[in-house]
Formats: C-alpha cells, structure tokens, sequence
C-alpha cells in the first residue's frame, strides 16, 4: 500500500499533520474521545482536543496538568470512472498518517495549554491526467493554538484561542487548453497579445499547471495566517451541561511558490512542433503561482452533555460550517518570465467556479464506563455533501456525508490512560456531467467515488 502523508507542518518544531476531506474539508472529529462519540465535543471534558472543539470544555476538567500525544490515520478510498477518458481510476493516495499534540493546565478558575492539530485538508493521486501523466493534489491546514478558559462560576466558563495557521498545497493538474482560455480573466504580456494568447490556448490542445514536491511535510505553496475561537459551557442541572462555540474565519496571506517554484506546459494535438516553438509540440513555460484568498471558513455550533446514569453519558453537537462564502472560486495568478526564448515576461489570471453550499453536520455520541478503568464509545457523524456536481473535481472530491463511530478508553492509573477511536464513512458517489470543464466540446460526464475508513489513537499523562 502507498504511504503518504498529506502535508502540513510547522518547520521549525520539524513536526508535521495532515488530514483528508471529511466533513467537507475538516475532520469529523478532534480527538479519539470526541472522534469515538461522532465528533460531539461542545458540552464535555474531551481533554486537549478543547483547543479545536470548544475551548471552554478546558473548564471542565480537574486541577491538574494534561499532555495528551496522538496519531491519526485517515483511510480514503477514491475512484474515478472517466467513461474511456485517459484519465482517473483508483488514487494513489489511500493512507494518510498525523499526529497531534497538546498540553494544558487547570488551576483553580484558570486553564491554558497549547497544542498543535491539522485542521484538515484533502489529496489524491492519479497515474493519469488528461494528458496521460500523472496528476495529484495535496492541501494540508495546520494550527498551532494558544487557549484559555476561565470559570466564572462553577457552573458556568468562558474559553478562546489565538490561532497561528498555516497551508500548504501541491498541485499536478491538467485540461484542454480551451478551458484553461475559458477560466482565464485576465491576462499580461503573452497572455494578452493578439498573437501569442490565441496560439498558447488555440493551437496547442493540453495545458498542465504543475507546482508540486516529493517532500511529504511541505508543500510549493505556502500561506500562513491567524484565527480565534471563543466558547462557553453551562452546567444547566447537575447531569446536564450546555455548549458553544465560534470559530472566526481564517486571515491567511494568499498562497505562493517560489519564483520559479511552478511551470505551465502546453502540448499541441500531434505531438508535432508549431511554428512559434522550437520543441516540437510542447513548450514548458517556468514561473510563480500565487492562489489568492484561499481561507477556512467560520463554523458555530451548541451542543448538549447528559449524564443519563453514572455509567452513561450522551452527548449531541450540531455546527454549521461556512464554505459558502471561502469555497466560491479558486483563483490563481501564473506570472512568468518566458523561458529564454518563448513569451517573455507575462501573466495570467484564472478562475474556477466552486460554488460550494454551507454544510451543516450533526454529532450523536454516547459513552458508558464498564469499569472504573474501560469506557466503551459510540456515535454517528451525519453531514451534506457540499459541492454541487457540476463543480465537482476529481481532484479535490470532498463530497463524504455521513460517518459511523466506535472507540474505547482504558485508564491504567488514576494519571494515564490511552483512548482510540475507529470512524467508517460509507461510499459517496458523485457525477460532473463535463468531463474537462468545457462545455462546448461535449465531453462525457465521469463518476467519482469516495469513502473512508479511519482510527485516532491517543496516550495522555496527567500530573
């Protein structure tokens, strides 16, 4: 099986996590506690995985100190049926590997920690494109989170975070240079000559964008930005607590390659040369790729804790996640200097439609302690799909909806336990009815398929 791990780091810790799309693009769950209960998470003590549900929940715990370690394994299976086209079949990248860390202390009223988490991100690899090389996408969104939370009274606390974010992502895509003219909206130098424009995207029939490495912890592409959460919890009755939470909208720079950190390559329908060219049917033009305004939206939500027994506790969360107003185009800059020979200095702006909807997901949990030492854990995580199939990429196809949850904790003393948690999406398919995003060309629709299968594990020390 190939390993790859979708990247997302933070180089100076020389630590890395990744994710796979889930609940659109963020996990259905943070933590093996919150993970084995459906991803509910807003209205219990789930240990430091508070930092990415609801920092208030840090309130909950006792007077102690926490380090909790853990890895995630993410399990996609993603297949595409292009009809006869050259290009899909099953991704490469099935097994995404991502550990996590977090650390926080309670003392009287007052909790703080840090810890750092992948938010989530999205990946496949195919031996063929369009063009009959290989294509991949990886995107990786990472924090490092600051949190605290106050107890205003024993029954009711406050929580936020400061979050540093960062993202990275690699692309190997390709598509008839017709659509790629289609997608451009405005242009400079070679892109917008009477001359040059017609011949790169008329006379040649594929085009390639390219900025990706083989490094497994890094990404052409690079952003860095902040975020915030806030949070509170209510202890409505002794057995019944009450939580929310508001995650802000990312503020990430736009993301870039380095100058020459990506290329664009045209090839003409014969594999024969043009005039214009010297290579025979294919010219590669180096340059810079900046995506402009890519950002993680802002989600909110409440949930309900129930002490039903001393033994069972049920938990349900619902939050709504904002990708429509982030995921409406993916817009990038490709600027040039021309190859020594061919174009010269000169830019193009392209635009793909999204269009994503807003998801809102649902998390149903339960827990129940056999012993004081063994707790049992399950739940269900149910969203929406949130790209229309027009807009659907097989590329980037995060249409999983719904999730099925099973986990365990065992406490080996009073200040160490270990919890793991197993998650099974089942199989969503999705059809684009265009097969290369340019509708005037007839070309057949093609069918991704996408489920997973994923575990988190984790070992905490208190003192």
């Amino acid at each position: 099986m190939k390993i790859k791990k979708l990247a997302v780091a933070l180089a100076a810790a020389g630590f890395a996590s990744g994710a796979h799309a889930t609940n659109g693009m963020n996990m259905e769950g943070y933590g093996p506690i919150a993970s084995g209960m459906g991803g509910a998470s807003f209205a219990y003590d789930n240990g430091t995985a508070a930092m990415m549900n609801n920092p208030a929940t840090l309130g909950l715990a006792n007077d102690h100190s926490r380090l909790d370690v853990a890895i995630g394994f993410l399990g996609p299976d993603v297949k595409t049926d292009a009809g006869g086209m050259p290009f899909g079949g099953k991704s490469g990248g099935d097994a995404y590997y991502m550990p996590a860390v977090g650390w926080a202390k309670k003392q009287g009223s007052l909790s703080y920690g840090v810890g750092m988490f992948a938010q989530g991100g999205m990946g496949t690899e195919y031996a063929s494109g369009m063009d009959g090389l290989p294509e991949r996408s990886e995107l990786g969104v990472g924090r490092l989170i600051f949190p605290i939370a106050y107890n205003v009274t024993p029954d009711f606390s406050l929580g936020a975070s400061l979050d540093f974010v960062w993202a990275m992502m690699d692309i190997r895509m390709a598509m008839p240079t017709s659509s790629f003219g289609n997608l451009m909206t405005s242009g400079t130098g070679a892109f917008n000559d009477p001359i040059l424009t017609p011949a790169l995207f008329g006379t040649y029939e594929m085009g390639r964008i390219d900025f990706s490495d083989s490094n497994d912890y890094t990404g052409k592409a690079k952003a860095t930005g902040y975020a915030g959460k806030l949070g509170f919890t209510m202890k409505l009755s002794q057995a019944l607590t009450l939580g929310g939470t508001y995650h802000s909208k990312t503020s990430l720079s736009d993301m870039k390659t380095s100058a020459n950190g990506a290329s664009m390559t045209m090839t003409d329908a014969q594999g024969v040369g043009i005039p214009l060219t010297p290579y025979g049917g294919q010219v590669t033009l180096p340059g810079k790729l900046v995506i402009h305004d890519f950002q993680w939206p802002e989600t909110y939500g409440l949930g309900i804790a129930l002490q039903a027994t001393p033994s069972l506790m049920l938990a349900a969360d619902v939050k709504h996640i904002g990708w429509k107003s982030v995921m409406k185009n993916f817009t990038m800059t490709y600027s040039t200097d021309g190859d020594g020979v061919l174009v010269g200095p000169s830019s193009a702006t392209f635009q793909l439609p999204q269009n994503w909807k807003d998801q809102t997901v649902f998390s149903l949990g339960a827990a129940y302690k056999l012993t004081d030492a063994f707790t049992l854990r399950a739940g269900a995580n149910l969203g929406s799909n949130p790209i229309p199939d027009v807009y659907m990429n097989y590329l980037f196809p995060a249409i999983v909806k719904d999730h099925y949850t099973l986990g365990f904790g065992y406490a080996f003393s009073p200040l160490s336990e270990v919890n793991f948690s197993l998650q099974y999406a089942p199989e969503v398919k999705a059809t684009n009815p265009d097969a290369d995003g340019d509708p005037s060309n007839g070309a057949q629709p093609y069918t991704t398929s996408h489920g997973q299968t994923n575990w988190q594990l984790m070992y905490s020390q208190k003192f």
